[in-house]
């Protein structure tokens, strides 16, 4: 656990990006620093977490050096991020914090001391949220600490918690204050941030979005899944937090506007067989899908935008054809073209059936010289 803590807060032979969610990469990096002369620059602490501070020591620093900041009370161990004019522009995309309207300060590059000290401190944040969670259990509390994270001169820890309702935690900072000897501050996070500070792996196969990458979360509606057609289906949308999977807020973009110049598809379409009803679309084949309203959803039937738009034309001007579409057995020739077996030409079931000894093989083993010699 120490060693998994100490990569995930950044401990790499200089490589701050290999290990942060929070990187950015400084495209200004080989233009001169004209718009930031105060050399104000950004710092990381946990994977989660990273603050801005004013170097007023004019110490020579580069990303990915180990430095000691001012906190709140103490000192804090943090990692150089990035430096230079584009920190400007990320302290408009993140929270600053503040002491009496100026920034906190940088104080020295950290000595072996001071690593000493803030690889320990890292090392007890796992088994002081086991702790913690206990004595929140037995205060009877409705909540669910999800990450603990020490200050670097170990005099102060914040713990990031999870709860449904509003929380009366007073007596639960008197307890932890007690059993730890720190200063306690608790922090409120959602279900999307403490899955992103526990990670996983996705349905997808690679590793949580939340956990590598997403810094905002944006909220995610059932809009979303209904643009790009897929199935409602709760079980299937839901991610790891519970909460509608990041994911679907990707592509919708693209969905809404290859929609844009489609026919409405809750109009049925009026032919002399009978009514046909929307079941489903390939939106970016441009195809909809539609069946008998008599045999839905079955017998479904791939109809090109450009045929819908001149069927309901002609249904509003009265006129009601006799086919729904020319190029049906087109259409379905198509369809059975792309459809090919990717598991290969075996069945999936092959194992199951018992291997049958071929004849040749029998007489062999009657003939053998071995079964003379018995005779």
């Amino acid at each position: 656990m120490e060693k998994y803590n100490a990569i995930e807060r950044g401990i790499c032979a200089g490589k701050v990006g290999s290990c942060s969610k929070l990187d950015a990469t400084d495209w200004l990096s080989d233009l001169r620093n004209i718009t930031n002369p105060d050399e104000i620059i950004e710092v990381r602490f946990k994977n989660t977490r990273k603050d801005y501070y004013r170097n007023v020591n004019n110490l020579k620093l580069k990303p990915g050096d180990i430095i000691a900041v001012e906190a709140s009370p103490g000192h804090d161990i943090g990692i150089v991020s990035l430096m230079g004019d584009l920190v400007l522009e990320q302290m408009k995309r993140h929270k600053v914090t503040l002491v009496n309207g100026d920034f906190r300060k940088v104080y020295r590059k950290a000595r072996p001391v001071d690593i000493d000290k803030w690889k320990k401190a890292i090392s007890l944040e796992h088994t002081t949220m086991i702790k913690s969670r206990q004595i929140a259990a037995d205060l009877k509390l409705d909540m669910k600490i999800g990450d603990v994270e020490y200050q670097g001169d170990q005099t102060k820890a914040i713990f990031y918690y999870i709860a449904d309702e509003r929380v009366d935690f007073r007596q639960l900072i008197k307890v932890l204050a007690e059993t730890f000897r720190i200063r306690i501050e608790m922090k409120q996070i959602g279900a999307r941030q403490e899955a992103g500070r526990i990670g996983g792996i996705g349905p997808c196969g690679r590793e949580l979005c939340c956990a590598t990458w997403i810094c905002n979360f944006v909220s995610v509606t059932t809009n979303a899944a209904r643009y790009q057609e897929i199935s409602l289906n709760p079980q299937k949308l839901a991610g790891q937090c519970g909460k509608l999977k990041c994911c679907l807020n990707f592509e919708v973009d693209a969905y809404i506007d290859a929609q844009k110049k489609f026919p409405p598809n809750n109009v049925p379409i009026k032919t002399k067989k009978g009514n046909y009803i929307f079941q489903k679309a390939d939106i970016f084949n441009g195809i909809f899908w539609y069946s008998l309203e008599k045999e839905a959803p079955l017998n479904q039937v791939p109809v090109k935008i450009e045929d819908v738009k001149e069927i309901l034309k002609l249904n509003k001007s009265g006129k009601i054809p006799e086919i729904l579409t020319r190029e049906i057995a087109e259409l379905n020739i198509q369809s059975e073209d792309k459809l090919h077996n990717v598991v290969g030409q075996d069945s999936l079931n092959r194992f199951d059936k018992p291997k049958r000894h071929s004849k040749k093989k029998k007489r062999f083993a009657r003939n053998s010289p071995q079964r003379k010699n018995r005779k």
